[in-house]
């Protein structure tokens, strides 16, 4: 049995914008259903995203500390941030979030794993790269601001982040299906095994 997630579009009627904020905004459709209902979903409409997982030569990856007002919790995170021009290339987000949030280079880039974050409520679809060979960046440190301004970074062994999210000591969705992921790259077919960084995505398409 070929267990793979389809595209597929159910007939929309109407749609609407009740809220259209800086980053995102709330849609509100109105949909078929197979029986002939017609039913309203609402929805966050998002850009998408990128996560980081850099993993240095000792096996430890890099990982932030951000305050996250919705769920009013200091969050440990891997170094993210969202796709803020359509049809922007994730490999170039992806190294310019490590550059900004951590002063980090990788030269080798891999994908880890693509997801959607809350699919029954957003439409938000999250690419995780994997970075290696990890250096120190050239030229001056990003200048933080707001949330960022307050972030504290560090190196942290893999099984021990596996541990934390494992005893539910750690929630950030990108820190959580990362470290799962690469647990499970490095017990199965290895790191080479991973996609390339330039692999398609179709739910977000880009230029190479």
């Amino acid at each position: 049995m070929n267990i793979k997630d389809t595209a597929e579009s159910w007939e929309t009627l109407s749609s609407r914008r009740p809220f259209e904020g800086k980053k995102t905004a709330v849609v509100t459709d109105e949909v078929r259903m197979p029986d002939g209902s017609v039913v309203t979903r609402d929805y966050q409409a998002h850009p998408g995203s990128v996560c980081v997982l850099a993993l240095d030569a000792d096996g430890a990856v890099l990982v932030l500390r951000q305050y996250r007002h919705p769920v009013r919790h200091r969050l440990w995170e891997l170094p993210a941030g969202l796709l803020d021009v359509p049809g922007e290339n994730p490999l170039r987000a992806a190294q310019r979030e490590l550059y900004e949030e951590a002063h980090v280079k990788a030269e080798d880039w891999r994908v880890l794993v693509d997801f959607f974050a809350s699919p029954g409520g957003s439409d938000e679809a999250i690419r995780i790269f994997l970075a290696r060979d990890l250096a120190e960046a050239e030229g001056e440190r990003f200048s933080a601001s707001e949330e960022e301004a307050d972030m504290e970074v560090a190196r942290v062994p893999l099984a021990d982040l596996v541990r934390g999210v494992l005893a539910g000591e750690l929630g950030n969705p990108g820190l959580v299906t990362g470290v799962l992921a690469l647990s499970a790259a490095l017990a199965g077919d290895g790191i080479e095994a991973l996609r390339p960084p330039q692999a398609p995505w179709p739910a977000r398409p880009y230029e190479a």
